[in-house]
């Protein structure tokens, strides 16, 4: 039986099994690629002890995160603009400037670094995919090629320093290797130090049964109840939590060293930590109904392809968002259904996704082919991306759809 990899317990309970599924973010230039056809057992378990929640088969990082890997943070203005505001935020608040020092654990292509740039305030970014570390790179900052871990914590401290902030958002679900993670965070911060975590919330996740949000890059879906048992291990204590809008419904939390006294916790964070003992976290009743809901959207999903299909209407899907790819591969959706998605990422273009062998192209088709429907993938960027759309004579005539949190046409 698989165990739990905080607590070593037995997991014993599946929130959801959804079958074999390819390495979502794993894009290939021919069809006739011998990685295409790979694809790797998804089941997520629920840890009745500590009550973590995650995968009970895990795929290899350097499977996922390899050199071209395709995913450019700055390709989305909305997430541009979080995380200006973030940086702000976080130097006001710990009063930092050009004598502390700032690290960023999956930096990607520095589209949060260089505002820290920006205010002339020390910085370090942490990337293990080579190709956006060239693109932070090429925007001038300081950056490391490695997958973050505790010997790669000690280098950067010799190296650099210790850490005044540590900012690893969407990282935190990413890591095999949990409890190595946590103690190179608590090994690079200094006494004084805060880090900032950003991770899609479980609550979300459960609550709209957002089941698109699952694919083999998240190893983990994170609680307050779980990550205070996992923190607390390694001397660390969230002192702040703050709901967010960003990703379908995330949490921002603040940790720091436990015999750090200068924060408090938040009356913010108290209350989010009593509402999940309220709604059962700490329960498996509390994620029993997921699987059958999960069933419910792929079916409607399935039931509105074959009508279009049935009525001659045309389809294109828009934004190659591994959420996307995860509604795909769930509902065995293939080319027979759609041919494209169109992505505004050129590392993406020209590349087929795996399983359904959909061909994903430039957004120059929108500007010469009228569709009936466009499927939006990214539907936590809707409004963002029907802006966009509405730029285009064709599409902007077209009916813009979202399945979930459920179907919606705009």
């Amino acid at each position: 039986m698989s165990k739990c990899s905080f607590c070593k317990s037995p997991l014993k309970f599946n929130l959801i099994d959804m079958g074999k599924a390819p390495i979502s973010n794993n894009l290939y230039n021919s069809l006739n690629c011998k990685e295409i056809k790979k694809s790797y057992k998804l089941t997520i378990s629920i840890c009745n002890k500590c009550w973590l929640v995650q995968t009970k088969h895990k795929v290899p990082a350097k499977k996922i995160f390899t050199k071209n890997y395709p995913y450019f943070s700055s390709f989305s203005s909305s997430l541009l603009n979080h995380s200006k505001k973030l940086v702000e935020l976080c130097i006001e608040r710990f009063n930092l400037n050009k004598l502390s020092l700032v690290y960023e654990i999956a930096s990607n292509d520095g589209y949060l670094l260089q505002y820290f740039k920006k205010k002339h305030i020390p910085s370090v970014g942490v990337e293990p995919t080579l190709s956006t570390a060239k693109a932070a790179r090429k925007k001038g900052l300081k950056i490391v090629n490695e997958f973050f871990n505790t010997s790669v914590s000690k280098q950067l401290k010799k190296d650099y320093g210790a850490a005044d902030l540590i900012i690893a958002n969407n990282v935190l679900a990413h890591v095999p290797k949990l409890r190595d993670f946590v103690s190179a965070h608590e090994n690079l911060l200094k006494d004084s130090g805060i880090i900032v975590f950003e991770f899609h919330y479980l609550l979300s996740l459960i609550k709209e049964v957002q089941f698109d949000q699952i694919y083999h890059e998240h190893y983990y879906y994170y609680s307050l109840t779980s990550l205070n048992k996992i923190l607390s291990s390694f001397n660390l204590e969230i002192f702040d939590a703050i709901l967010l809008n960003t990703q379908g419904g995330s949490l921002r939390i603040y940790v720091k060293k436990i015999k750090n006294k200068d924060y408090k916790k938040t009356d913010r964070l108290l209350k989010l930590i009593k509402k999940e003992k309220n709604i059962s976290v700490n329960k498996i009743k509390f994620y029993k109904s997921f699987s059958k809901e999960a069933q419910k959207i792929k079916n409607s999903f399935r039931i509105f392809l074959n009508n279009c299909k049935r009525k001659g209407l045309n389809i294109v899907g828009y934004g190659a968002a591994a959420k996307g790819i995860t509604l795909l591969n769930y509902s065995k959706t293939t080319i027979n259904d759609f041919k494209y998605i169109v992505d505004k990422n050129p590392a993406k273009q020209n590349k087929f996704l795996a399983a359904s062998r959909i061909k994903i192209i430039s957004e120059d088709i929108l500007r010469k082919k009228f569709f009936n429907f466009i499927i939006i993938f990214p539907w936590n960027l809707k409004s963002e991306i029907i802006k966009e759309l509405n730029n285009y004579k064709f599409s902007k005539k077209a009916k813009k759809v979202t399945f979930l949190p459920k179907f919606k046409i705009h």
